[in-house]
C-alpha cells in the first residue's frame, strides 16, 4: 500500500470508518476545461481517496457551453465549482450554498508589458486600455478597483476575446489572467514573461473555487457533504506535495489541448502565490471558510455598487464542513 493510501486508511479510521457506508454515487461538475486548477479533485480520483470516503465520484467537466451550474440548480448535479456567486443566489432565492474554499486567494491577475511603467495595480489607471471580460467588468473586480483606486475610468476597457494578440500589439496595454494561466501563454507566444499583479495581495479577497452544493442536500444528507469536502481537501494536499502524476493523466484525458508545462505552470504558481494554502488553510486545512471573510467581501461589493444591502449572507455558504484541519498533516509527506 502507498503511503498516500496509508494516511488515507488512518484518517478513515479516525472519521469512523465512512467508507464502509458504500459508495455513494456523485457528481461533481467543474467550472471550465480540465486543467491543474481542479488538481486536487482529479487527485482525489486517481488516487481512491473517494473511494475510500465511500464516494463514487464522477467529474463532469465544464468548458464555454457547459451548463453545469445550471444543472447544479436544477438538482441534476450534487457540486459544482463556483466562486462567491452563492451570495446572487441567496438574493434570488436560490437555494445553493457554499460549503468549502478551495483557493483562499482569488488567482485572478492584471498583466502589463515588462517594460511598462506600471509598480502597482493603481498605476495602472495610466493604461492605454485594459481588457477583459464583461462579467468582470460589470460584476467582478473592476467595479471594485473603481471604488477603491483613483482615477479609473471605464474608457479604458476592452472586451477580451481569449485571444492575447491586443495585449500583445500595444506595450501600454493591460489584460486579465489568472496568475496559474495566462501567463505561461504570453511568454510561449512573445517569449517574454509579463508583469503580474495579483489582486488579492491588494486587497480584494473573494474566496475561488467554492464547493457549492443545493440547501437541501446540506440538510438531508450533511454526512456525505462532509466526505466530499474531506476527501477533497486530502485530494488537493496530495496533488500539491505529493505524487500527482495520474491525477495529471485524468487531466490530459479530459482536456488533450491541455500540455503538461501548462499543468507544471500551475502547479508551481498555486504554491508560489499561496492560492490553496494560505491564510485561515494554513491551521485550518484546505477549503477552510470564515464569517468575517464571508461579510468583508459582502461590504466590499457592496459599497461597489455590485450588490445591494440586506441579502442573508447565511443563505449563501455554511462553514460547518471546514476549518477542521483534515489532511494538514499531507504537507509534510
Amino acid at each position: 500500500m502507498s503511503a498516500i493510501r496509508i494516511v488515507v486508511a488512518l484518517l478513515m479510521l479516525a472519521f469512523g470508518g465512512s467508507a464502509a457506508l458504500g459508495q455513494d454515487k456523485v457528481v461533481f461538475g467543474t467550472n471550465w476545461l480540465a486543467q491543474a486548477e481542479h488538481g486536487g479533485f482529479y487527485q482525489a480520483l486517481a488516487d481512491g481517496t473517494y473511494e475510500q470516503y465511500g464516494l463514487d465520484v464522477t467529474i463532469r467537466q465544464g468548458g464555454p457551453q457547459a451548463p453545469n451550474r445550471q444543472l447544479l440548480v436544477a438538482g441534476q448535479i450534487d457540486f459544482y465549482i463556483g466562486g462567491m456567486t452563492t451570495i446572487d443566489a441567496a438574493a434570488e432565492g436560490v437555494p445553493i450554498v457554499a460549503v468549502a474554499a478551495i483557493f483562499q486567494k482569488d488567482p485572478q491577475v492584471l498583466l502589463a508589458h515588462p517594460e511598462a511603467p506600471f509598480g502597482d495595480v493603481a498605476s495602472l489607471r495610466g493604461a492605454s486600455k485594459i481588457i477583459m471580460g464583461k462579467d468582470t467588468f460589470f460584476s467582478g473586480y473592476w467595479p471594485w478597483i473603481k471604488s477603491t483606486f483613483e482615477g479609473f475610468s471605464d474608457e479604458l476597457y476592452e472586451p477580451y476575446t481569449f485571444n492575447p494578440a491586443p495585449f500583445l500589439a500595444d506595450p501600454m496595454a493591460v489584460q486579465q489572467g489568472y496568475v496559474t494561466s495566462e501567463p505561461f501563454e504570453i511568454e510561449r507566444q512573445a517569449g517574454w514573461a509579463p508583469k503580474m499583479f495579483l489582486l488579492a495581495d491588494y486587497g480584494y479577497q473573494p474566496y475561488s473555487t467554492t464547493i457549492q452544493t443545493g440547501q437541501s442536500l446540506v440538510e438531508e444528507n450533511p454526512d456525505l457533504v462532509q466526505r466530499f469536502v474531506d476527501a477533497s481537501a486530502i485530494g488537493w494536499y496530495n496533488y500539491l506535495y505529493g505524487d500527482n502524476s495520474e491525477a495529471n493523466a485524468l487531466i490530459l484525458r479530459d482536456n488533450p489541448d491541455m500540455s503538461e508545462g501548462q499543468i507544471a505552470f500551475g502547479i508551481e504558481k498555486l504554491k508560489q502565490y499561496g492560492i490553496v494554502v494560505s491564510g485561515d488553510a494554513e491551521t485550518g486545512g484546505i477549503g477552510c471558510m470564515s464569517d468575517a471573510r464571508w461579510s468583508e467581501f459582502y461590504r466590499q461589493m457592496t459599497e461597489a455598487g455590485v450588490y445591494k444591502a440586506g441579502i442573508d449572507l447565511s443563505r449563501a455558504y455554511t462553514t460547518a464542513f471546514t476549518c477542521k484541519g483534515v489532511g494538514v498533516e499531507l504537507m509534510a509527506q
